[in-house]
């Protein structure tokens, strides 16, 4: 125990580089060490066709994409995570507005929001104006927007319509900005430069979440947790996978300002979060009478369906981690 000990003391103390390489390396393993599983099924699969091995084996590969994408962000530095998640929303603006239909009168809000709101957005994070990036859509596109959908004079469904955009824009503009947000923390005794292993946590953690609870579900899921809005999902999958990742995100205390206790409640609240985010986004799916979002990421569906435990997470990680620790509450 006390081996185990000084190796995370010794991880904890080491630079940013070395701490994220470590990342990196260890996020490389796993996908080496899934590729030769899944390749090996398919392989034994010859000849009779497997559509969960093939989902599975075309997941893995866009898990190596992103992972790459992900990677080149970080090369770029803080420029290049904020750019690329800018884009990101721009995808996932994209789809939700595509499938929650809109009429003509709606074409000066959409333009508002495509084109100054959501760029407008990612500049505030760039500049770190906090006060302004944190009331932009909530407040002042909430009470823009549906002004210039009154321009055309089109009453038809017109709180519907409005609602569509707004609830688009906070989901795939506000609440997917916090995830670059993270780079701009300012956390009493923690290094600024470091943060960018906080956006690497909250990523890891939430999206290991939906795979534990994917695998969790496969092996031992029994009951299903809430049929109506998610048939896929279940209580032992949920259980499983929310504990699992919150046990991982204890383990990966070493690149955080918290302790490995404090890692583990913060996990658990962000993989909570991920998976009430999942079903409000499958709820909403349901609505719209879909499966899935899109079919830009193979094996998983569109750009909304990789990210939506992501969405309702890094708000609250971002807020709880800047309140709290910065009050003194984490002082580890």
């Amino acid at each position: 125990m006390s081996f185990l000990i000084d190796v995370s003391g010794d991880l904890a103390t080491q630079s940013v580089g070395q701490q994220t390489g470590l990342l990196f390396a260890g996020v490389g393993a796993v996908l080496v060490l899934a590729t030769l599983v899944a390749e090996t099924l398919r392989w034994r699969q010859r000849g009779q066709p497997s559509a969960v091995i093939a989902n599975l084996v075309s997941r893995i590969r866009a898990w190596w994409v992103m992972a790459i994408v992900v990677g080149l962000a970080l090369f770029f530095g803080r420029a290049g995570v904020i750019v690329l998640f800018a884009i990101i929303s721009l995808f996932a603006l994209r789809e939700f507005i595509t499938l929650a239909p809109t009429r003509s009168g709606d074409y000066y809000a959409l333009l508002a929001a495509f084109y100054i709101v959501l760029p407008w957005q990612y500049y505030l994070v760039w500049i770190d104006w906090y006060g302004m990036y944190t009331l932009l859509i909530p407040v002042y596109a909430f009470l823009f927007l549906p002004i210039l959908s009154t321009i055309g004079g089109d009453t038809t469904h017109y709180l519907e319509r409005t609602a569509k955009v707004q609830w688009g824009l906070m989901i795939c503009v506000f609440c997917i900005s916090h995830v670059p947000l993270l780079l701009n923390l300012h956390v009493p005794g923690h290094d600024p430069s470091r943060n960018v292993l906080l956006f690497a946590f909250l990523v890891i953690v939430v999206q290991s979440s939906d795979v534990l609870q994917y695998i969790w579900g496969k092996l031992l899921g029994r009951h299903l947790i809430a049929p109506k809005l998610s048939p896929s999902k279940t209580v032992e999958g949920f259980v499983g996978g929310v504990l699992s990742a919150s046990a991982l995100g204890a383990a990966l205390w070493w690149i955080t300002p918290f302790t490995p206790l404090q890692a583990f409640g913060l996990s658990l609240l962000i993989n909570l979060m991920g998976f009430w985010g999942g079903l409000v986004m499958s709820a909403i799916k349901r609505d719209r009478g879909i499966k899935d979002w899109g079919h830009m990421i193979e094996g998983h569906g569109g750009m909304l369906d990789r990210l939506d435990s992501v969405c309702f997470a890094a708000p609250v990680f971002f807020h709880v981690v800047r309140y709290y620790w910065k009050a003194g509450g984490g002082g580890g």
